[in-house]
């Protein structure tokens, strides 16, 4: 009768350390997932961000080409040079109105 005691006694250890055992690989396992979906979540996080810099980037890359092609048209070189210099032709007088206030 003794002898069974001892040996009911080694088994509830030996269960007690395989639950430690099972709660702690189980804990790892959890971490490890939890840990590789927050780097994913970054991951997609930059994705996007350098998807919306590259579509920036282009749209930018296509007006500049745009600008690029006006500036071959003299008309639109003399525009430029009108409005945003100030320049005129020779012998025209330069119209400058004040702004109402």
């Amino acid at each position: 009768m003794r002898k069974e005691k001892i040996e009911a006694k080694d088994r509830k250890r030996g269960m007690n350390w395989f639950l430690v055992l099972l709660v702690l690989i189980v804990g790892y396992s959890s971490w490890i997932l939890i840990n590789q979906q927050l780097t994913i979540s970054a991951l997609n996080t930059d994705l996007t961000v350098a998807q919306e810099r590259l579509s920036t980037a282009k749209n930018e890359n296509q007006q500049l080409r745009d600008e690029n092609a006006l500036l071959s048209d003299d008309a639109y070189v003399e525009k430029l040079a009108r409005e945003e210099l100030g320049m005129t032709r020779q012998g025209e007088m330069p119209y400058i109105y004040a702004a109402n206030k």
